[in-house]
């Protein structure tokens, strides 16, 4: 432990002066009763203070010597647990998530699921947000600024098809910070090699309705966000066996490709989890559970031998009142 202004630590030298004084008071009082006693006016009471009769004064004097170290500032290194770290929101933005089997539509849904899930989040989260159909766009880098991240999902609109590998890059973009570099060759031939840097507080929560037509791999991709220590978590949202939805008046199929979403979050040691409507959803992002990471850190304890002083003070006032009716017996 160390103290902020341990000068302050001085007013202590003030404690013995006021132990003295008390002592002399109560001599004094004692000395004045048996001159008292001698004339036949009062009786005498021993020459010694009984113990109960110390116990408030000895706490008062305790409450002050409390506050004094309060004062000192005094600081201790203790290890915090914090839920921090980087959450990179990625959404499916093609055509089939303006499906309306989901009402109002698949989109409007995630979009309404992920901002309540955003409003809850405490500072120490770092939050981003990605869209993907036939590419992968960063539209909000990681901040601690709720406002920004729930300003950039509103604005998502649902265009083009589905490419997770897309997705899972460029959310791996964002939490390197804008500066990932992948070689193509050895990320097709091994994608375990690959080292773009170790980013074990970091998640990508990855939430799409289709099957996947890009040509980027995405069990590459999850491989690679594997050794840079991401761990995604996988969400589906509609129905396995299909449902069409109709853009610009053209009818095409769509189904959820369950497996494949699996098999990304394991292969980066995430989970996977499935939402067939708005509710389920909101329970999905609702039982995110992120990491909790313990910190030592400088903490001030100021506050807490204040509150001690203050719980001491009191026991000592009440104590002295109830024996006396006094604030301070002599």
């Amino acid at each position: 432990m160390t103290l902020t202004y341990p000068w302050a630590l001085l007013a202590l030298l003030v404690l013995p002066v006021v132990v003295w004084r008390y002592r002399a008071l109560l001599e004094a009082q004692r000395r004045h009763r048996e001159a008292l006693a001698r004339t036949g006016l009062v009786l005498a009471r021993s020459g010694t203070v009984g113990r109960g009769r110390l116990v408030a004064p000895v706490l008062l004097l305790a409450a002050l010597a409390a506050l004094v170290v309060a004062a000192a500032g005094p600081v201790a290194t203790l290890t915090q647990v914090h839920r921090e770290g980087t959450v990179i929101l990625a959404f499916d933005t093609s055509n089939s998530m303006s499906a309306t089997d989901v009402a109002p539509s698949r989109l409007a849904a995630a979009k309404k699921a992920a901002a309540r899930f955003i409003a809850t989040q405490p500072r120490g989260i770092r939050m981003g947000v990605v869209a993907f159909s036939d590419t992968g766009t960063v539209t909000q880098t990681p901040t601690d600024d709720p406002a920004p991240v729930t300003a950039a999902v509103e604005r998502l609109s649902a265009h083009g098809g589905t490419s997770l590998g897309q997705g899972i890059f460029a959310s791996l973009k964002a939490i390197a910070g804008g500066k990932l570099q992948v070689d193509p060759e050895q990320l097709a031939a091994n994608p375990d090699a690959v080292d773009i840097g170790y980013y074990g507080s970091a998640r990508i929560v990855l939430l799409s309705d289709g099957q996947d037509t890009g040509n980027l791999d995405p069990m590459a991709m999850a491989r690679l966000a594997s050794v840079a220590g991401v761990r995604i978590e996988t969400i589906g949202l509609g129905d396995p066996a299909g449902t069409t939805v109709t853009i610009d008046g053209v009818s095409q199929r769509t189904a959820l490709d369950e497996p494949a979403l699996t098999q990304i979050a394991r292969a980066s040691d995430g989970s996977y989890q499935r939402a067939a409507t708005a509710e389920e959803l909101g329970d999905v992002y609702a039982g995110l559970d992120l990491e909790l990471v313990a910190r030592r850190e400088p903490t001030e304890l100021a506050p807490y031998v204040t509150l001690l002083a203050l719980l001491i003070l009191v026991a000592g006032v009440g104590i002295s009142l109830v024996r006396t009716g006094r604030v301070l017996s002599g």
